[in-house]
């Protein structure tokens, strides 16, 4: 989720006009659209003088873009000059495809969609490997860090290396270094080499290429598409995530049942070439310039720049309170033991946000539409509050499991809000480090929020620790919006 900001009266305009000018430069700038990076043109020179460094060799610029890739533009200019009229009633309300017209985006996201089903499968395996290794859950636990730590400390490099260098290039590497530590892990199962070291050392690998690849994969979006196309395809990605975290634990589960490991593996890395292709095909996507020097400086550079920009600064604000404060995913096994009837809701209660984050995709289509993005953030966190706590105070599970759908679909659409928001505001050669920091937030965030739960629960009980959550979260959501107006005015028509 995401969040407002800022702490006077005056619209962002006012307080820092220098910035916003900014802004709106680098969003009229051109984009890189199917096959061509961009090009910043200074202000003097027309778009038919564009330098043709970013091309290849032997192309020009009215060959740069493929006969596909010119058609879906024009198609997609046409269908908006024709108007809304001529658009079904129910095409307004279900997901907006638009973006998966351009070839190199749709490459791009089918790659990641099934890709990131063989992640979940190896998810599940890894876990279940290392406790019938050890017959501990402490070792499963141990598998969290060897997770997380990487993910904070490459999310921030990986994020600053995207800033400087060519993303295509860097997103490929990140995704060789994730498949091959699938690799690893499916060798070991193989051979039965029953190492705990090596496995937890395959989990580490995986984890810097995955803090590197995503950061990179967000800061690529906005230089594929038109920025009125962002906030759907952003919507897209977090649809077929959501897809893949409901799929890939039930392949898993059974796969593991029939067959053993070394299956899960490999079906994880036989899908990742999927996302390998999508990589493989992008085109070139260097880094525009403005930069700086790479290096630790540079991670500090993305941070200040964060601290400088109330918008940006509170999209994390407020998705931390979303998750820190809200998220009841710790009480679910005590809730379903005393209140449920028994382990067997269980997965109920862990499926249910997923399944309303997938239905809140499927009928995004109004998403596009929304231009007071900063609101629309803030309103969507408060309804993911009530919908939390009104699922605490539910004693029917079938009621439990609804109310939790519904603030999935809240935790979607302020995801593609929040994700939006950082990929448009910020110029190019930051969104590389606010893609690493935003990993780090969505990685720290839940984890600091089943450590929230599970403590007041121990103190208040656990009914206590899910009603209050959500009810804090959609007051303190409000309180952040209306003290920080930049927020809740940011407008992308500004």
């Amino acid at each position: 989720m995401s969040s407002p900001e800022q702490q006077q009266q005056e619209t962002p305009e006012q307080q820092d006009p220098g910035e916003h000018r900014e802004h709106r430069e680098h969003e009229s700038a051109p984009r890189l659209r199917d096959e061509v990076p961009p090009a910043v043109l200074p202000d003097d020179v027309p778009p038919d003088e564009a330098p043709s460094a970013v091309l290849p060799d032997d192309a020009s610029p009215e060959s740069s873009r493929s006969p596909e890739g010119a058609a879906a533009s024009a198609a997609a200019g046409k269908g908006e000059a024709d108007g809304r009229d001529a658009v079904p009633r129910w095409r307004r309300v279900a997901i907006d495809t638009r973006p998966l017209a351009h070839p190199a985006y749709r490459r791009l996201w089918l790659g990641q969609g099934v890709s990131f089903v063989g992640f979940q499968v190896t998810s599940v395996a890894v876990p279940v490997q290392v406790y019938n290794m050890t017959h501990s859950s402490l070792w499963v636990g141990v598998l969290g860090i060897a997770n997380l730590v990487p993910l904070i400390v490459f999310g921030l490099w990986g994020g600053a290396v995207a800033d400087h260098m060519d993303r295509r290039r860097l997103l490929l590497m990140a995704s060789v270094v994730s498949w091959a530590s699938t690799l690893v892990l499916l060798l070991q199962a193989l051979l039965d080499v029953g190492s705990l070291a090596l496995i937890l050392a395959a989990v580490a690998v995986q984890a810097v290429g995955f803090a590197v690849s995503s950061p990179t994969r967000g800061a690529i979006i906005p230089r594929l598409l038109d920025a009125s196309l962002v906030p759907s395809a952003n919507t897209l990605n977090f649809t077929v995530q959501t897809a893949g975290v409901l799929l890939g634990p039930l392949l898993a589960g059974l796969i593991l049942a029939h067959w053993s490991y070394p299956a899960a593996y490999a079906l994880d890395a036989a899908l990742f070439t999927v996302g390998l292709y999508g990589a493989a095909r992008l085109p070139a996507i260097p880094p525009l310039g403005g930069a700086g020097a790479l290096g630790l400086r540079s991670v500090v550079d993305g941070l200040r720049f964060i601290l400088t920009r109330p918008v940006l600064l509170m999209s994390f604000v407020v998705d931390l309170i979303a998750m820190v404060v809200a998220m009841p995913r710790a009480l679910f096994p005590e809730m379903a033991e005393t209140r449920f009837g028994g382990e067997a809701a269980v997965g109920w209660l862990f499926a249910a946000i997923g399944f309303g984050a997938l239905f809140g995709g499927l009928m995004s289509g109004w998403i596009g539409r929304i231009h007071r993005q900063g609101a629309a953030l803030v309103a969507a966190i408060a309804v993911w509050g009530v919908a939390v706590a009104a699922a605490g105070l539910a004693h029917q599970l079938w009621l439990a499991f609804l109310l939790l759908a519904v603030g999935g679909a809240a935790d979607l659409v302020s995801s593609v809000f929040r994700q939006t928001i950082l990929q448009t505001y910020a110029p190019d050669e930051m969104r590389g480090r606010l893609q690493g920091v935003f990993t780090v937030v969505v990685a720290g965030g839940p984890r600091l929020g089943d450590l929230r739960a599970g403590a007041m629960a121990s103190a208040a009980g656990a009914g206590v620790s899910w009603v209050a959550g959500g009810v804090a979260c959609a007051v303190l959501v409000v309180i952040v919006g209306l003290a920080v107006p930049a927020l809740m005015t940011y407008d992308t028509r500004d």
